[in-house]
């Protein structure tokens, strides 16, 4: 029974890690072109509620909407640049899988790698600040200070 169970998990955990290629089959266009440069495009746009998936392989509602407005505009004749141009002037530029480096994407590009150094930083001073471990004096440790203590006690 427990064999099964752990099976079932790992299958599980599989399938959850294959893509999910969400396009549906009443999305698809006619035209094999088109539809191979919707496809490239659904793979560079970022779906905003999955967050890590593209259009393409998420089944959310708004990511099946942006499916359906970048074959809309690529049937209405616009190239690969101008559906990215309108996606991203509707969207912002967090839309794209891979967004221009400028000004107002810095925080995309290093916001992930300044997080990571600040929690390393983090780890580095609470480590220092702690206390040094106390470890009990031995017998003899003890017996010598106490002797040091007299002394120093002594006129």
């Amino acid at each position: 029974m427990r064999g099964r169970a752990i099976l079932a998990a790992l299958l599980l955990a599989v399938a959850a890690a294959a893509p999910a290629f969400a396009v549906e089959p009443q999305e698809q266009l006619s035209d094999p072109a088109l539809e191979a440069r919707a496809r490239e495009l659904g793979q560079e746009l970022r779906c905003l509620v999955c967050q890590n998936q593209s259009i393409d392989d998420s089944n959310a509602d708004l990511a099946r909407d942006l499916r359906r407005i970048v074959r809309e505009r690529l049937t209405a004749g616009d190239s690969n640049g101008q559906v990215l141009d309108f996606v991203t002037a509707r969207y912002g530029d967090y839309v794209l899988l891979r967004p221009p480096l400028r000004a107002g994407t810095l925080a995309l590009w290093f916001g992930p790698v300044v997080l990571l150094f600040a929690a390393i930083a983090l780890l580095i001073l609470r480590r220092r600040r702690r206390p040094a471990e106390v470890v009990p004096l031995s017998p003899e440790e003890s017996r010598r200070l106490a002797r040091l203590m007299d002394e120093e006690s002594a006129p």
